[in-house]
């Protein structure tokens, strides 16, 4: 199913963006991040999103991001923002001329951590898939929209009915860029159920 733009709400809209029919454009403003606590001992909640509520307990939500940052730390990609002290992100992020990673962080009750993988800084464009079963999240990137690769699961506490997610980009440095996003769905979950051991009986 594809998404209808006028479904989405802004959570902080960028002074610059374009909503058309087949696709949103981001204009990046420097010193935009989303960032709790972990490692760096400081606060950043100030990256604009562009999310859907939804309270749906099993879904996937995909879409394709092209990128030109040049930036350290500009980022593009999947975003469920709850508020500043729990959410999750995944993206594509500019290191230097060589490399960029490719990575999620979930933030729960006002602790960060990030998961990376080094790709080529060449990496302009990816697609992202986020998908639900009720508090557990699966992120999952491509290539080509076809094939996606697992890149983490997770568990979100304050994710307990509804929940709004969508899409971000931001610069926090002294970048700005522009990111733009195409082709998104909202979906049958196509995260499977597991097959295997059985869950615990609580």
């Amino acid at each position: 199913m594809k998404i209808n733009r006028s479904e989405m709400q802004w959570t902080r809209p960028p002074r610059e963006y374009t909503i058309a029919e087949d696709r949103v454009e981001i204009i990046t403003e420097p010193h935009t991040d989303l960032w709790q606590r972990t490692y760096y001992h400081f606060r950043n909640d100030n990256a604009p999103a562009l999310q859907l509520t939804c309270g749906e307990e099993y879904f996937s939500f995909s879409f394709r991001t092209d990128f030109d940052s040049q930036t350290r730390f500009d980022q593009s990609g999947v975003i469920l923002y709850l508020n500043s002290d729990n959410w999750l992100k995944a993206s594509v992020e500019y290191e230097n001329e060589r490399i960029a990673r490719l990575g999620s962080v979930v933030t729960n009750n006002g602790y960060s951590d990030w998961a990376s993988v080094d790709v080529d800084a060449s990496v302009k464009t990816m697609w992202f898939r986020l998908s639900r079963r009720g508090q557990d999240f699966c992120i999952e990137n491509s290539e080509d929209g076809v094939h996606y690769k697992q890149m983490r699961i997770c568990h979100l506490f304050a994710a307990e009915k509804e929940v709004a997610f969508g899409i971000y980009a931001c610069s926090p440095e002294e970048g700005s860029f522009k990111a733009s996003f195409s082709q998104m769905e909202l979906t049958e979950c196509k995260w499977a159920a597991h097959d295997g051991q059985p869950p615990d009986e609580e």
